[in-house]
């Protein structure tokens, strides 16, 4: 009978001023998609990444890839390329569209989309049927994917980037925040997130047209009359006055989550790493990581599976890598180009407890629960 207290993946750490702005929100009667905390949280996150970008606000980081699909111009009949190693928001959008997912498998110094398969899936793609509209890219657990060698190809051929930083931010790739790599970022602020305002996300484009463009789009794209009336099919896809007052409280802590997932990263690997058959994903040069996520892999998905159920038996969660998208079964006829990387992780990956908000008593039971699992 499970007796201690859980202790989650990633759970919602507030930091104590998103009460203020929520407050704020309440007394001022802001309740709606629009309002100064909207404002204030977007321009948080423009001058976090950098300052040279626009932000739109929105409700979920789902949302967030398919406005940047509508604003590519991703439709019916088009094909778009994304990463197979990833959670399934990454894809989904593409359908949304009408268009078709090609997935393209990883690389092993980022567990990212492959650089030299992107290519080759583009020739493939080219010479097949006709050039894919978009590239989805992701920073899986945080880890920033090769941007410069992804760029260099979508520009060979001409194809937008879809940064997908639904987990990676406050990471950066040499020098540059996630979310500001690509044609268009997004971020996914949802519980379980290095910051969260309870369910939301964001779309970073390069003009202020294009944010324009968005926020129409995700107010039901009603046109400027005095009357409803609506020329182009939008989406209630706009954040919230309240929960932007969350997100304003939380990127107060920002810096200071990213610390701590990082400190978490940093205590595993130094007890587990000496476990023959334990291993982490390093950062490569010029690359610094928010370790939303700390991942293991091991030497067998009978090992993984061992260590997962026995956190499991403590009531902690853990859990396997993502499951390829190429792997899953409404994907199972997409088109996908792949090496094996992903799938190899995918069996013998899984995810320990990162939350931010974990003590130095939760860690050492996650440890000790662990060490105790035989034939390690």
């Amino acid at each position: 009978m499970l007796t201690k207290t859980k202790i989650y993946l990633s759970s919602p750490h507030m930091g104590g001023t998103e009460q203020k702005f929520v407050n704020e929100a309440f007394s001022t009667n802001w309740i709606a998609p629009l309002g100064p905390n909207v404002n204030g949280f977007e321009n948080d996150i423009k001058q976090y990444i950098g300052g040279e970008k626009y932000v739109a606000a929105l409700s979920s980081g789902t949302a967030a890839i398919h406005l940047a699909l509508q604003l590519l111009g991703v439709g019916q009949g088009d094909e778009v390329i994304c990463q197979s190693f990833t959670f399934s928001a990454s894809a989904n959008p593409i359908i949304y569209q009408g268009a078709t997912p090609v997935f393209v498998d990883s690389e092993t110094d980022t567990w990212n989309m492959s650089p030299e398969l992107l290519e080759i899936a583009i020739q493939d793609r080219i010479q097949k049927y006709k050039k894919p509209k978009a590239i989805i890219a992701v920073h899986l657990y945080g880890m920033p994917y090769k941007a410069k060698e992804i760029n260099a190809v979508a520009k060979k051929y001409d194809i937008p980037v879809v940064e997908d930083s639904a987990e990676a931010l406050g990471s950066t790739y040499f020098g540059t925040y996630c979310g500001a790599l690509a044609d268009m970022g997004i971020f996914s602020f949802n519980g379980n997130k290095i910051i969260t305002t309870s369910g939301g996300g964001a779309l970073v484009v390069n003009t202020e047209e294009e944010k324009e463009k968005a926020v129409f789009l995700s107010t039901q794209a009603r046109d400027n009359a005095p009357h409803y009336e609506h020329s182009s099919i939008g989406f209630n896809y706009r954040m919230s006055n309240v929960l932007a007052g969350i997100g304003r409280g939380q990127m107060e802590v920002l810096n200071d989550r990213v610390t701590a997932r990082r400190q978490n990263f940093e205590f595993y690997k130094k007890h587990l790493s000496n476990i023959e058959g334990i291993s982490f994903l390093d950062e490569p040069e010029n690359v610094y990581s928010n370790r939303w996520i700390t991942c293991i892999t091991t030497r067998s998905y009978e090992a993984r599976e061992q260590i997962r159920l026995a956190l499991l038996e403590e009531d902690i969660e853990s859990r396997p890598l993502w499951k390829p998208m190429h792997m899953q079964p409404v994907f199972k006829n997409s088109v996908h180009f792949t090496n094996g990387v992903s799938e190899d992780l995918f069996n013998r990956g899984l995810c320990l407890p990162s939350g931010s908000n974990l003590t130095q008593d939760d860690l050492d039971r996650i440890l000790s629960t662990i060490l105790k699992t035989p034939n390690l």
